[in-house]
């Protein structure tokens, strides 16, 4: 209620969500006091969380209720898990999240709830992984940037271009981060190596597929992966040679940087690469096959891609 009434006292704009965020804060510290405990991880989640909410819903009748079930449920998810984490680090991971999610907005790559969706994201991988999950996340968002204004004037012209001139929200973050989260908390909790793949072969997919859309789309007439018949430019399931090489590339980029790095051996560059390119299909196919029905939209598509990629690259390393 405290994060509620000086959102509205702030006007809406972005320094609302700065008093939203103090409010929150305030609010999640008197609660740890009527506890008896003080746990930095769940505070600081159960703040991120409440600003998100705050964002996605904004004057929603409802958002309230939700805003309270959503912060509730993470604080106590945080507190089952029981995970401990420098003090130093979770300050750093702020910092550089929050640093970077601002930059985004700035740089209209990002809108308001992606600032805060993909801080939330950030935070996770440096807090229960380390920086080097993060850079791996900040590598796929430049090369969707990048990807994205490409050609851009070309891709308005054929009515194909990302709308709102590329800037991110709150489900295409998700969409293509949710899997690669989930990756570092397995990691986390059971520092089990099997998980770096899944984490790899997640975001390896999400930079596949952004790159095929955004570059193979000005490759000329696509032919549908189910069917290969010739189909309109931007038709989902729709592939082009130019768009799977694309693909290909930005799996193996991601695989090299995370080799490079150190959160994976040298074998699973292959790993990450195949497990990408393979998500990079399974979007196509999931977007001819279910979202031309209707049956959800381009972030459900992306989010079943991004975990079959992750469990493609889970899988393969437990062959290899």
């Amino acid at each position: 209620m405290t994060g509620e009434l000086a959102f509205r006292w702030g006007g809406g704009e972005l320094p609302s969500y700065l008093a939203y965020i103090l409010a929150a804060f305030t609010g999640c510290i008197l609660v740890m006091l009527y506890l008896h405990q003080i746990i930095p991880l769940v505070i600081l989640f159960g703040v991120v969380v409440a600003v998100l909410l705050k964002a996605i819903l904004r004057n929603r009748e409802d958002a309230l209720m939700i805003e309270a079930l959503g912060i509730a449920m993470t604080m106590y998810l945080i507190m089952e898990l029981n995970y401990q984490a420098d003090i130093v680090l979770i300050v750093a991971a702020v910092l550089i999240a929050f640093g970077f999610g601002y930059f985004s907005y700035r740089t209209r790559t990002a809108d308001v709830s992606g600032l805060f969706s993909g801080a939330l994201i950030g935070i996770i991988l440096i807090v229960f992984a380390d920086i080097r999950w993060f850079l791996i996340m900040l590598a796929f968002f430049i090369l969707g940037s990048v990807s994205t204004r490409y050609h851009y004037r070309e891709k308005e012209k054929m009515g194909v271009e990302q709308k709102h001139g590329g800037a991110r929200g709150y489900l295409n973050v998700f969409s293509n981060g949710v899997i690669a989260a989930a990756s570092a908390v397995l990691w986390g909790v059971t520092a089990n190596p099997l998980f770096a793949a899944l984490f790899v072969g997640s975001v390896a997919t999400a930079a596949a597929d952004t790159m095929a859309s955004e570059i193979g789309v000005t490759g000329g007439e696509p032919y549908m992966i189910t069917t290969f018949s010739r189909v309109p430019a931007g038709t989902n399931g729709g592939v082009t040679i130019l768009g799977e090489t694309v693909a290909a590339a930005g799996a193996f980029i991601i695989s090299v940087i995370a080799f490079l790095l150190g959160v994976i051996p040298l074998p699973f560059v292959v790993v990450g690469t195949v497990a990408g390119f393979i998500g990079t299909n399974i979007d196509s196919l999931v977007g001819a096959l279910i979202e031309n029905k209707g049956v959800f939209g381009n972030a459900g598509t992306n989010l079943v891609a991004t975990a079959g990629g992750g469990i493609c690259g889970l899988l393969l390393a437990m062959l290899g």
